[in-house]
């Protein structure tokens, strides 16, 4: 599970998923400096169908907290991986972060099981259908564009 700031545990309320649900909490705002920018994590290829896509990996707590917040752009095929230890559902939320995003759920053989799109600067939870170990962060309305839905898969994914 993750673990929240104490700064924001009055943020941490979401509707939970099962026992074992988490939420994405983000860095206090004065952690700001410490922020990585684009290029500074791990990246992986993925593809989805005949679709390439460059995916900055989040592959521990510290990463996963910031994601892709304080971004103001991101480049058309790009996106961001959440890798987590154990299935779980795993919810996610939007506050500090610019750009509004689509986030599919991920089964362990990168099965989309459900697409939400979340906007920014919200604090509502965006939670998996199942219990999940990945999610793919893409600009809004990427997988609508290429007629990429639950069902579909996601090939690449690190182990």
């Amino acid at each position: 599970m993750i673990r929240i700031p104490r700064q924001l545990a009055a943020l941490a309320a979401c509707a939970t998923f099962a026992a074992t649900a988490t939420v994405l909490t983000l860095a206090p705002a004065s952690a700001a400096a410490q922020i990585k920018q684009a290029g500074q994590f791990p990246t992986v290829q993925l593809s989805a169908g005949m679709y390439l896509i460059k995916a900055e990996v989040a592959a521990n707590e510290a990463d996963r907290e910031q994601g892709l917040m304080y971004r103001t752009t991101m480049p058309a095929n790009a996106g961001m991986l959440f890798v987590f230890e154990q299935r779980a559902g795993h919810c996610f939320w939007m506050k500090n972060t610019d750009l509004p995003l689509s986030i599919a759920f991920l089964a362990d053989d990168g099965t989309i099981v459900n697409i939400e799109d979340m906007a920014p600067q919200t604090e509502d939870n965006h939670c998996p259908r199942a219990a999940v170990r990945y999610a793919l962060e893409m600009n809004q309305g990427w997988f609508k564009s290429k007629h990429i839905g639950p069902g579909a898969k996601i090939s690449g994914l690190p182990r």
